[in-house]
């Protein structure tokens, strides 16, 4: 008859192993590598909610959708809420985040970058 301990040893492998495997899985999925031989990229939605009210915020979907895009991954924004006054002119050109370059010019690498923006 098998000890408590022993079963907690042998559990503990078998969790290892799950574990593991899913970590062996993940970086398949992500291997840089893996992507050049042909597999399809990874795909993301960004959603903004924010607006000009929070320029540092309003910022994030546009910068992290540029550098997606320039990783090889398939990127698409959709504002919705207070976001889309965004993609107004005169909002966008007047919007200055804390710490980074001006909006427009994050809008511009986005347009630039041809990755969609669904309002």
């Amino acid at each position: 008859m098998s000890s408590r301990r022993d079963f907690v040893s042998e559990a503990s492998h078998a969790c290892a192993g799950v574990v593991l495997g899913a970590a062996t899985a993940s970086a398949v999925v992500t291997d840089p590598q893996a992507r050049e031989s042909g597999d399809a990229p990874q795909r993301y939605l960004l959603v903004g909610l924010v607006g000009s009210e929070n320029p540092t915020r309003a910022n994030f979907p546009f910068v992290w959708a540029s550098a997606l895009k320039t990783a090889g991954n398939d990127v698409r924004i959709e504002l919705a809420g207070d976001a889309t006054v965004l993609m107004r002119t005169a909002v966008s050109d007047s919007v200055t985040p804390v710490g980074w370059p001006p909006f427009r010019e994050a809008l511009a690498k986005v347009v630039e970058h041809k990755i969609p923006i669904f309002v």
